[in-house]
């Protein structure tokens, strides 16, 4: 009987162990229903592109850029008038024998001529409004990438800790199997069966919330590329594990890029030279336009008719309305575009640099728990697995070392995706990929 309640120890030992063996390669994929679609980050980030509903909006701008630039390219219409004046009107007919004076018919053209280069000003205002829209879509695209990429991460370290979850589970689940057949066998107390049910329960309400995480991340992912709760569910192809990076360059390589490279710094620099140009635009809509006129008229008598051809030539006098209002406005926006520019690279500066020092953080953290933690753990767990079967030691420091390596395979997941977040906030802070 004794070595029979050996061997199942034995048994029970093997099994819990292998679960956890599993999981130093890397999360398994958690189990796909048949209506799941799985696509990698980049086709993740591609659905986006094409089919998240912020981005369709943004991009209409684009279109209202090109609407802009169409009416900026217009010239003022010419006015053509008709009038007809003296006609004498005698129940049913005109008379050529007219009191009043003879009949009168005019026709005329009148062209108005606008002055200081407004048309080729309206034209260049309406560039840099096209101009600020692309930047601002290209900035839309890149912040979206961000999010579904991070989303993407969030995914993948949810299906790891929960795949870590079901297998824990399911070790505890056999655990308790086997310590009941111990119990029955009067190999171990009763508190011990009841310890390890306890611990199984535990590990129960932690696979529920991994189970709610990985439900919640998913639930985020959905818009972001366009799709609504109620298609077909994604899931993101992968894992977590890292695959070692190159050094990625210095803190002030990086902020020249950005300020080289940054959708939204060239979107607030062409709002910049915008407001310069809208300022010249209404400084020359100060300026009164000239409007040229030819008439031809007609006059018809008693004693005959006659043909006359008129010049006319029109000004506004500037008494009042100098554009004054306008040009004030203009003034102020370009001070405020100018603040607007140098409060942006400020940021930027602070963006990049904190990205950086995020990246060095995670990079470092991930680095001291493969080097210091992952080994002491695995071989802790062992040790105490080996000892447990040969009955010198408690089921208590069975459980603390599978506890500990558990705490300690979740803490490695968390700076895995700490560490993959990070780098993509870098790159996404640096306005272009800075490493491989």
């Amino acid at each position: 009987m004794k070595q029979l309640c050996r061997l199942t120890v034995v048994a029970c030992v093997v099994l819990w162990t292998l679960p956890c063996e599993a999981q130093d390669a890397g999360p398994a994929a958690s189990q796909s229903s048949s209506g799941l679609q799985a696509l990698s980050i980049d086709e993740a980030v591609r659905a986006a592109v094409d089919h998240n509903l912020n981005l369709l909006a943004a991009r209409a701008n684009l279109t209202l850029a090109e609407a802009q630039m169409m009416t900026a390219r217009l010239r003022p219409n010419p006015v053509i008038s008709a009038s007809a004046d003296s006609l004498d009107w005698l129940g049913t007919r005109f008379t050529e024998a007219n009191g009043l004076g003879p009949s009168q018919f005019a026709f005329r053209v009148d062209v108005p001529f606008e002055r200081s280069g407004k048309r080729e000003l309206r034209m260049q205002t309406a560039s840099f409004e096209k101009q600020i829209a692309e930047a601002e879509f290209a900035d839309a695209v890149r912040r979206l990438r961000l999010d579904v990429m991070v989303a993407c991460i969030d995914l993948l370290e949810a299906k790891a800790k929960l795949q870590l979850a079901r297998d824990n589970l399911n070790t505890f689940e056999q655990l308790v199997q086997v310590n009941q057949r111990r119990l029955t066998s009067g190999a171990i107390p009763p508190v011990e069966l009841t310890r390890v049910r306890v611990a199984m329960l535990q590990y129960r309400n932690t696979e529920r919330a991994a189970e709610l995480a990985f439900v919640q991340a998913r639930v985020r992912l959905m818009p972001l590329i366009g799709r609504t709760v109620d298609q077909t569910l994604v899931d993101i192809d992968g894992d977590l594990s890292i695959v070692p990076a190159a050094t990625p360059p210095s803190l002030a390589t990086l902020q020249q890029l950005a300020r080289q490279s940054r959708p939204d710094l060239r979107a607030i620099r062409h709002e910049q030279a915008r407001s310069q140009a809208d300022l010249k635009l209404q400084l020359a809509q100060g300026k009164v336009d000239y409007t040229l006129g030819v008439a031809f008229e007609r006059q018809r008598g008693v004693l005959g008719s006659g043909n006359a051809i008129g010049a006319f030539f029109s000004v506004p006098l500037p008494i009042f309305n100098r554009n004054q209002g306008e040009i004030a406005r203009a003034e102020a926006q370009q001070d405020k575009s100018n603040t607007s520019t140098a409060a942006l690279e400020t940021d930027v500066s602070g963006e990049v640099t904190a990205a950086y020092q995020e990246f060095e953080t995670a990079r470092r953290v991930l680095q001291d728990i493969e080097a210091d933690l992952l080994t002491p753990s695995r071989e802790a767990r062992e040790t105490t697995a080996y000892v447990y079967q040969a009955g010198a030691t408690s089921l208590l420091d069975v459980l603390d070392a599978q506890r500990a390596f558990n705490d300690t395979m979740e803490t490695y997941y968390t700076a895995q995706a700490d560490y993959r977040r990070a780098e993509i906030k870098l790159m996404t802070m640096a306005g272009q990929e800075v490493m491989p």
